[in-house]
């Protein structure tokens, strides 16, 4: 299994093209590359703020639009049920065993942020992309050291793929 990407575009704001969606999945491949990541897959979902506005209210408690959000699949809390599959055939796939996760990013907050810093559309999707994506993995920044981190990793993803500011 090599890492793989689906996606969506659930909103009618901005247009995502095929040809975009080829340089986040090489972006993809790069970050997990980088963190010795070679199986799994992850699905991207592109909303405007009204919904992901609902999502962060109603997962993460939290009332105000946010420009990108992740739903780890391989992450367990305590708060969370396992859930526990009954398979028959030991050969047989269990569902969602690769599943890394879900990133949803609001392409509209996206288009904002990009005229506010200065920079392409393009290089803002790709890097909410990749900063989803480490959540996904397990990175936080929760401090200056981890978000130290997590900014290196997404700046040299994205320059490998010249998404640069």
């Amino acid at each position: 299994m090599s890492l793989q990407l689906g996606w969506t575009n659930d909103q009618d704001k901005i247009e995502i093209s095929e040809d975009f969606i080829g340089v986040l999945e090489k972006v993809l491949q790069i970050a997990a590359e980088a963190e010795g990541l070679t199986d799994g897959e992850v699905t991207l979902t592109f909303v405007d703020d009204e919904e992901i506005h609902q999502l962060n209210r109603e997962y993460r408690n939290i009332d105000r639009p946010t420009d990108v959000l992740s739903f780890a699949m391989q992450e367990e809390t305590d708060e969370e049920l396992e859930i526990i599959y009954e398979v028959e055939d030991e050969n047989e796939n269990i569902p969602f065993e690769g599943m890394l996760g879900d990133i949803i990013i609001s392409a509209e907050r996206a288009k904002l942020q990009s005229e506010e810093y200065g920079h392409s559309l393009e290089r803002e999707l790709g890097f909410l992309f990749v900063h989803g994506f480490l959540h996904l993995i397990g990175y936080d920044h929760q401090d200056e050291a981890s978000e130290a981190v997590m900014t290196e990793k997404q700046e040299a993803a994205l320059r490998q793929v010249g998404l640069t500011r």
